[in-house]
């Protein structure tokens, strides 16, 4: 289940990418498939040994295109562990909200963002957040759980001030504001409500099949109570930017900074062995 829509947020074969905070690996795993050279991060050392593994399965099955390479690692998001101007895109999804020094987080994206590279960050929309905050306490208030609520606009803003430039937002995930609100009515964690029960079918029926039916509501719902506000931004180029006696040295960079990412990723994968 994809929050950023590639449709909007295009990816070329080759490209860098940095998956930040990749959590479970889902668009990691997909700019995998379209051919990028992938860096999944994340400060959850299990999910980065299943994600190592997935991107292993992936390779074995012929599932990535030639060329294309990807790594998981261990990481922290304010200390990014890559030199400047290493990534061509990065991704953020559902993973400001639970940091206290997003502004930090967003310097560093940015940091490690090429000039003219390109940033997706997700969020979860104001209003389900919300809704979901008055129904439960137990929805947010636990150990790395959600600390604040967004407004489109504030993380617009935030993103303006660490030097990015938006282009495009969206909602997505519609259907999947009312089965959290059924969580949080029913508790977070009794799974076994049969109001509960009975929407998760529905979403897991959604996921794997894509029937028509639920594709429209789901377009129609987005708009109004999209559980997702997705941002896309560009990272401008110094004025005055680049010229053609630089491209030597711009390329004596990139080589730098492709043998930075392989050994990273060597790194990485020496500690998904261990």
């Amino acid at each position: 289940m994809l929050t950023v829509d590639f449709s909007r947020f295009p990816l070329a074969p080759g490209d860098r990418v940095l998956d930040l905070g990749c959590g479970a690996g889902r668009h990691a795993f997909e700019c995998y498939r379209r051919g990028a050279n992938v860096v999944a991060l994340d400060r959850n050392g299990e999910e980065i040994r299943e994600v190592a593994k997935w991107f292993a399965a992936m390779k074995e099955a012929g599932e990535a295109p030639a060329g294309a390479s990807a790594v998981a690692m261990e990481g922290d998001a304010l200390q990014l562990p890559f030199p400047d101007d290493s990534f061509d895109v990065v991704i953020i999804s559902e993973v400001m909200e639970h940091i206290p020094d997003d502004k930090g987080v967003l310097a560093e994206m940015v940091r490690v963002l090429r000039p003219g590279g390109r940033i997706a960050v997700t969020v979860p929309r104001w209003l389900p957040e919300k809704i979901c905050w008055a129904l439960s306490d137990a929805y947010h208030e636990v150990e790395g759980g959600h600390i604040r609520i967004y407004r489109g606009d504030e993380l617009l803003a935030k993103m303006r001030e660490a030097g990015l430039k938006p282009y495009g937002t969206h909602h997505a995930h519609g259907l999947h504001s009312p089965y959290w609100w059924l969580k949080c009515a029913f508790g977070v964690d009794n799974d076994q409500a049969l109001p509960v029960k009975a929407y998760h079918k529905l979403l897991v029926w959604d996921i794997m099949k894509k029937p028509l039916a639920t594709r429209v509501a789901e377009q129609a719902l987005n708009p109004l109570i999209g559980k997702s506000f997705v941002a896309y931004a560009t990272k401008p180029h110094e004025p005055g930017g680049a010229t053609i006696r630089d491209a030597g040295a711009a390329a004596g960079r990139q080589s730098e900074d492709d043998g930075n990412l392989r050994r990273a990723g060597g790194e990485a994968d020496a500690k998904v062995r261990a």
